[in-house]
């Protein structure tokens, strides 16, 4: 069994930064794919960043420039580096790590940006 807790969440004042992490525990094998996403109130879940374990990323155009994605495999932990942060992106944030051909996914954590 896979588990995936993230952290860092909270509420910032635009223009601030928040470092989200995400950790996986359980059994572990070779990670492919982490990324986070998110999702606001009343719209759908989207992509923000991802990473290859090769460490190719693909941000969302609306990020881009101010968060940044990476990963520490050692610690099989993905971080969200977010700087600039806009009352747009308030949502909550949720981790997703691929693994085994499956995909296992955080319970989330709130990023709340003030104007």
């Amino acid at each position: 069994q896979v588990q995936l807790v993230e952290s860092g969440g909270g509420l910032v004042q635009a223009g601030g930064s928040l470092r989200l992490s995400c950790a996986a525990s359980g059994t572990i094998a070779s990670i492919n794919v982490m990324g986070w996403y998110r999702q606001a109130p009343g719209k759908q879940r989207e992509l923000v960043a991802a990473i290859t374990s090769g460490g190719v990323t693909n941000l969302a155009d609306s990020v881009k420039g101010r968060f940044t994605i990476s990963r520490d495999n050692a610690l099989n932990t993905v971080y969200l580096q977010m700087n600039s942060l806009k009352p747009e992106d308030t949502a909550f944030y949720y981790c997703k790590m691929q693994m085994r051909g499956l995909n296992y996914w955080g319970r989330g954590t709130q990023v709340t940006v003030s104007s």
